[in-house]
């Protein structure tokens, strides 16, 4: 109870003195008033508050006037006149227009299998003969019967030009020749069927059929399947954007990744129609293949230019910014000093296509111009900087 009484007239003992002195913090912890110990807690908070915004006032204003400053470090580099070139990267297939199956062309035993997988054949080369049934013994009967009446017609003619005989009779051996050694010619051709031939140089690449087996005519009855290798291409669609700019025999690269492969080729041929479900068209790229290791349905990238600038202007694309109205722009420095301090200035740009990191400047940029590269993003439009490019 005295601690009680002791502490309020301690207290009041303060406050009937505060006009004339204030009570020290030690003062204030003596008294054991809460009260007090809170009121002086939020002046001095007040008081640090106050402390800081005239910190900061003074440290802005010290930065200003001071010759050690913070600048901004950056980097620069100088634009140069320089040939870009523009590449489209499209992805097609390797093809060939001879990617055969060879049939039968008359039913018959397989008598013969001439040839095997992977073999080299050239046109016309006897790859399997079909059992004739006979034709071929009709064909020699035939040709007898017509060689006897070529005979007749001949004497005949003989005997029509010296006036002799009639002219029921010369006619009549004509007509039996002629009609003889027509259906020779068309048994010679049904002949002919029961000799399969390769119908171009190539490989076989398949052979479905054995000796023995039966033949005929028709789906599912395929022989061989011969494929040429040195006529390759390579067929792509390009989107009608590019259509003003791929022309026939314009240079492309193809590189085939599973082979690892590069090659250089060009465009033989550029289509005419415009496919109106994913509006592009089509072109052709000749494939060379001495080392036969390309093979039809082979992924191929490619590589080809539609557009070239011999003077061109290129910058990183990483250091252009967009604003509100969605001008590009980037910073230059001008009024650069002997100390390597200079100012940072705006510049609105048009740019036009890319290539890989870099864009090509098409208006308000010159050769020559220094262009802010590290801290591109960091200064502001008037700001001091200093650069600090290596040597």
């Amino acid at each position: 109870m005295k601690k009680i009484y002791l502490g309020i007239f301690t207290a009041l003992m303060i406050t009937s003195c505060g006009t004339k002195k204030e009570a020290s913090v030690d003062e204030i912890l003596a008294s054991n008033n809460v009260e007090l110990m809170q009121a002086e807690k939020a002046k001095i908070e007040g008081k640090l508050q106050e402390f800081s915004v005239d910190l900061k006032k003074l440290n802005e204003q010290l930065s200003l006037l001071s010759e050690d400053k913070n600048i901004p470090l950056i980097t620069t580099f100088t634009t140069k006149e320089e040939v870009f070139t523009h590449l489209i990267e499209l992805q097609g297939n390797v093809q060939t227009k001879q990617n055969v199956l060879v049939y039968p062309e008359m039913p018959g035993i397989l008598r013969e299998v001439l040839v095997t997988e992977g073999q080299q054949v050239v046109k016309g080369q006897t790859l399997a003969s079909i059992d004739d049934g006979g034709l071929s013994q009709q064909v020699a009967q035939m040709e007898a019967n017509a060689q006897l009446a070529k005979t007749t017609f001949e004497r005949q003619k003989r005997l029509w030009d010296l006036k002799i005989g009639s002219e029921m009779q010369f006619l009549q051996a004509k007509t039996t020749y002629e009609t003889q050694k027509s259906a020779v010619s068309q048994l010679k051709q049904q002949l002919e069927k029961a000799t399969i031939k390769a119908p171009f140089s190539g490989i076989i690449d398949g052979v479905f059929k054995e000796k023995g087996t039966v033949v005929v005519p028709g789906q599912g009855a395929e022989i061989f399947r011969i494929v040429n290798l040195s006529n390759m291409y390579i067929e792509t669609d390009v989107p009608e954007n590019y259509i003003g700019s791929i022309t026939k025999n314009k240079e492309v690269v193809v590189h085939f990744p599973v082979l690892g492969e590069t090659l250089h080729s060009k465009i033989r041929q550029v289509g005419n129609f415009i496919n109106p479900n994913n509006r592009s068209f089509k072109i052709e790229i000749a494939v060379p293949n001495s080392k036969g290791n390309i093979k039809p349905n082979l992924t191929a990238k490619l590589k080809l230019n539609d557009y070239t600038n011999s003077k061109a202007i290129l910058i990183p694309q990483s250091i252009i910014s967009e604003n509100a109205k969605g001008e590009q722009f980037i910073y230059i420095i001008k009024d650069k000093k002997d100390n390597q301090e200079a100012v940072a200035k705006r510049l609105v740009i048009e740019t036009g296509k890319t290539q890989g990191d870099f864009i090509e400047v098409l208006k308000n940029l010159v050769s020559g111009t220094e262009i802010i590269m590290e801290g591109a993003r960091s200064v502001n439009n008037g700001q001091v900087v200093k650069v600090i490019n290596k040597k």
